[in-house]
């Protein structure tokens, strides 16, 4: 008999992931804050939406959570009258997909632990697309026989289930690597404005980029389609990369480490966030580097 799935968050990312779910023939439960997005989701995928968290905690063996804050999750989890607490059978899985603070992270697990279940982190890079393609990246942490049971339902939604250690190192490799992936974007949407205002063409240089050693996903998969073509459309957030970025930021502060370069990288995303706003897209900080400049980049 198929396994049942709870899963709750059917935004841009949940959504496509439980359809990977639907897909790969587990029996779906969708809860989201909006009623009508998960009767919307039953109608045009598949899966049931029970009308509680309750009664989705009590059919589902595994529950995936992706949701924007940690404190979210907590809410989710215990708040009020209706939560997963309420329903959850021992021995539930809870998969924590949210890009979460890690030390809070760890406080949940701790307190799904009281109540008979076990909760590991499992934060996802790869964006929009690959959630559709179900070829994320996953990063998950806990217990290692608990993501062997869940590594089915991970990965019908990822192409890589890479074991990060212990509950909470999921969440903290996530932040870590939206950092690094900032980091890439801004010093090569710079060196773009440098060569365009000594007479490069930025198309040329990002394929010399995407030739060479200064290659990275940002040159691979967001300078020409995002940024060159004035589209702005990664289709992940200002305030979400904002959010991931405090994480790192936070868990920094948390280990006495010193992050000169981080912090720059951080400063700068907090400016593009003031000056855009959490709903712009977070290729739009390439504009915040163009206001820098005096000079806007065009593709020749």
């Amino acid at each position: 008999m198929a396994q049942t799935v709870g899963f709750v968050g059917i935004g841009n990312m949940g959504w496509p992931m439980a359809t990977c779910l639907v897909k790969a023939g587990f029996n779906v439960n969708v809860n989201d804050s909006r009623r009508e997005t998960a009767n919307n989701f039953v109608q045009q995928v598949g899966g049931a939406a029970p009308d509680s968290l309750r009664q989705l905690a009590e059919t589902s063996d595994m529950i995936v959570t992706m949701l924007p804050t940690s404190a979210i999750v907590g809410r989710v989890l215990a708040d009020g009258d209706d939560n997963l607490f309420a329903g959850m059978r021992p021995g539930t899985i809870i998969i924590e997909m949210s890009s979460g603070v890690p030390s809070v992270t760890q406080r949940l697990a701790e307190q799904v632990a009281a109540v008979g279940g076990t909760l590991i982190d499992a934060p996802v890079s790869g964006g929009v697309p690959r959630a559709k393609t179900g070829q994320l990246a996953i990063m998950a942490g806990g217990d290692g026989a608990t993501i062997d049971r869940a590594m089915p339902v991970l990965s019908a939604m990822g192409a890589s289930v890479l074991r990060t250690g212990a509950v909470g190192s999921g969440h903290a490799m996530k932040a870590l690597n939206n950092l690094v992936s900032t980091g890439g974007f801004l010093i090569g949407i710079e060196a773009l404005l440098i060569g365009q205002r000594f007479g490069l063409d930025p198309a040329v240089m990002t394929d010399v980029l995407n030739a060479a050693t200064g290659m990275n996903n940002s040159t691979q998969k967001k300078f020409r389609q995002f940024v060159l073509s004035r589209k702005f459309d990664a289709g992940f957030t200002m305030g979400l990369l904002a959010k991931d970025l405090s994480i790192a930021m936070q868990v920094g502060r948390e280990t006495a480490t010193a992050t000169p370069i981080s912090a720059l990288v951080h400063e700068m995303i907090v400016s593009a966030l003031s000056k855009f706003g959490p709903d712009a897209d977070h290729t739009e900080m390439a504009k915040l580097c163009e206001l820098l400049a005096g000079s806007e980049l065009e593709a020749g």
